[in-house]
């Protein structure tokens, strides 16, 4: 059987999905027993170079030469962010086209109207390059955990940021020096500000998290916070304690609620993620039968992204992504989250002050710590530097975010400290 598919969007993932849909037709007609022809490309600029190896004519810049084409079966967006991805998206669905998407940014903010309305003209959504690259998590939280209640996810979804943390933690560079070099590989955007602030984690995080939890997540309530302020200072401390400090992207039960984060964490040496390095990913996933199972693989670029869409092209093309969308409650019929705020949400946590070397600090800060009941699991002091500043350390046992919160705010006000405190919070992964 022979598939007609059109692409919105000709970047680095379209041009590598449309070279793998020209070059290795029979390869995937072989693994898969789908023939699927390319037939149209949306782009913006006619002008603009692109690859040799993709015919000029089916290049086009008008939507309605894919939307409307009644041969073509399957439409594959591309494009990235908002608009006019979505409304063309929209398009697609209602034209009864089958969606593929790898558009993080769009679903975490409008996958459920997305997919209501694929559900109302018995169309479907992919979306398996949205999450993790070439790592097949959808697959598994959709199919292979099925019979699983999950307890927790917790994942290093952004290569950008894996592989800047990986070089100052190996090297000792700093976050500057190892941002540049990441944007030179080609790992990092010129502007990374989605990146290094965790807001393209926290995306996939909405998007894996209704799935794991079969729940809407409504993503502006999901704490956010990046690597641009962590200093390598605090590496090298937390790789003295025995930790590695990754993004980590945490969705986990807490009662009758859950628990929805992005933030730099310190991880125990130990642990298989400590261990995931440059622009890999890897996802923890905890079920009530399984235990702990581990998805590890590329998370970015061109091939990688390109493989996971041509599974969905596949999955579509046979029918299957029809019926598992008609039938899995899991994609369309979510209920609402009861969220844990992050002032409740209980951890380890670090903390790195530069004190003034004089009689009365220490005891000054214990005593802050004491009385919200935040007790030391560890601590580190050095030698002061030539400006009387020492670095102390703090490792605590368990304690409620919002009490360490209002700790370090009190401990910044302490005349004798020099700069504000760094916070860094630590998580061993349930197994």
């Amino acid at each position: 059987m022979t598939t007609h598919i059109g692409l919105l969007g000709c970047g680095t993932v379209g041009s590598t999905v449309a070279e793998m849909l020209l070059t290795e037709r029979v390869l995937l007609e072989k693994r898969s027993g789908q023939s699927l022809v390319l037939k149209r490309i949306l782009i913006r600029d006619s002008e603009k170079s692109r690859s040799r190896n993709i015919p000029r004519a089916v290049f086009t810049t008008n939507p309605d030469d894919i939307l409307k084409d009644p041969e073509i079966k399957i439409v594959v967006e591309v494009m990235g962010g908002i608009e006019p991805a979505k409304t063309l998206s929209m398009r697609a669905i209602k034209a009864g086209k089958l969606l593929v998407t790898a558009n993080k940014h769009l679903l975490a903010l409008h996958g459920m109207e997305i997919f209501r309305a694929a559900a109302r003209v018995g169309s479907s959504v992919c979306f398996e390059a949205s999450c993790g690259g070439a790592v097949p998590i959808v697959l598994a939280l959709t199919r292979g955990l099925v019979a699983n209640d999950i307890d927790q996810l917790v994942g290093i979804v952004n290569g950008t940021c894996n592989y800047i943390l990986s070089e100052m933690s190996s090297t000792g560079k700093s976050y500057a020096t190892a941002l540049a070099e990441a944007q030179a590989a080609g790992y990092a955007e010129p502007d990374p500000t989605l990146d290094v602030t965790g807001g393209d984690s926290a995306h996939k995080l909405a998007i894996l998290a209704s799935l794991a939890f079969g729940v809407h997540v409504p993503f502006e309530q999901i704490h956010v916070s990046g690597i641009n302020t962590i200093d390598d200072m605090d590496l090298r401390f937390g790789r003295e304690l025995g930790y590695v400090c990754k993004l980590l992207a945490i969705a986990e039960k807490h009662g009758h609620g859950i628990s929805l984060r992005v933030h730099p964490t310190f991880v125990p040496q130990k642990h298989l993620l400590a261990n995931v390095n440059g622009s890999f990913n890897a996802i923890a996933v905890v079920g009530h039968a399984s235990g702990q199972t581990i998805y590890y693989g590329r998370g970015a670029g061109g091939r990688p992204t390109a493989s996971a869409i041509m599974a969905d092209i596949v999955e579509a093309a046979m029918g299957s992504a029809t019926l598992l969308f008609k039938q899995l409650p899991l994609l369309t019929r979510r209920s609402a989250a009861r969220l844990v705020p992050m002032h409740d949400v209980s951890s380890r946590h670090y903390l790195r002050m530069m004190v003034d070397d004089k009689p009365g600090m220490l005891h000054q800060i214990t005593g802050i710590l004491g009385k919200r009941g935040i007790s030391l699991a560890a601590m580190v002091q050095h030698e002061a530097h030539e400006d009387q500043f020492v670095p102390l350390v703090i490792m605590t046992h368990e304690a409620p975010d919002g009490k360490v919160i209002e700790a370090v705010a009190k401990i910044n006000s302490l005349r004798g400290i020099r700069s504000k405190t760094r916070h860094i919070r630590v998580i061993d992964p349930q197994s």
